[in-house]
């Protein structure tokens, strides 16, 4: 690889931006396309499959090699069932963070090797840098913890917003973040109640809802 284009890829790396290295395979000739710019480039339609679904791979007679952003899923509130996705997520290739500023509840006994940070969430998410392939679950039930974390996602490129209650405490929040600012199309982006409707019981079936919810939002974008 040529030094300015591995310094392309380096950058790309270092700023969180999914790119493509397109190596034509008799030649070795190369090219970097970022995944924003894909519809100028003659292989867009496989390009955004293939930034989609994370899938490198030859398409007649190139190479097109995937670089995304690692997967990122931060959590609000060190609860029973964030303990039950966590690794579940990171079988998936997840980077985590638990933030929950009540000290009794984020302790790393309890939520052992995670970033865990007792703290408000207004105060550390705006430090990191949610984007497109990042993930929120807001699960502490708390307004006041929830609802500012749920505000900064809304503002953001995050791929799945999920927000944890029934439908009544659902709809309350909607119109507490109605009143915050945000239309109907904005508050549509927060899944709740959180996860596939599949008749999850207890924190672990629970867990596989969310997931697989995430999956499809990731995937297959909805």
């Amino acid at each position: 690889m040529k030094r300015d284009l591995l310094a392309a890829l380096l950058a790309a790396r270092n700023q969180r931006k999914a790119v493509a290295i397109i190596t034509k395979v008799a030649t070795g000739e190369q090219r970097l396309v970022h995944k924003d710019n894909t519809a100028v480039d003659p292989l867009s339609a496989v390009l955004e499959e293939a930034f989609r679904f994370d899938q490198s791979g030859i398409h007649g007679d190139e190479f097109v090699h995937i670089h995304n952003p690692p997967l990122r899923l931060v959590i609000i509130g060190a609860v029973h069932i964030a303990q039950s996705v966590i690794p579940m997520a990171g079988q998936a290739g997840y980077d985590i963070t638990v933030i929950d500023p009540r000290g009794a509840f984020a302790t790393g006994a309890r939520f052992p090797e995670v970033a865990l940070r007792a703290e408000w969430p207004d105060e550390i998410l705006p430090g990191l840098g949610l984007d497109a392939r990042s993930a929120l679950l807001a699960l502490t039930h708390d307004p006041k913890i929830d609802d500012p974390a749920l505000s900064l996602a809304l503002k953001s490129e995050v791929f799945y917003i999920g927000a944890l209650g029934s439908k009544k405490t659902q709809a309350s929040r909607q119109e507490r973040l109605k009143v915050a600012g945000f239309s109907e199309a904005q508050l549509a982006r927060i899944h709740g109640p959180i996860g596939l409707p599949i008749g999850a019981k207890g924190a672990a079936e629970i867990a596989i809802s969310i997931m697989a919810e995430m999956t499809r939002a990731l995937r297959l974008g909805h």
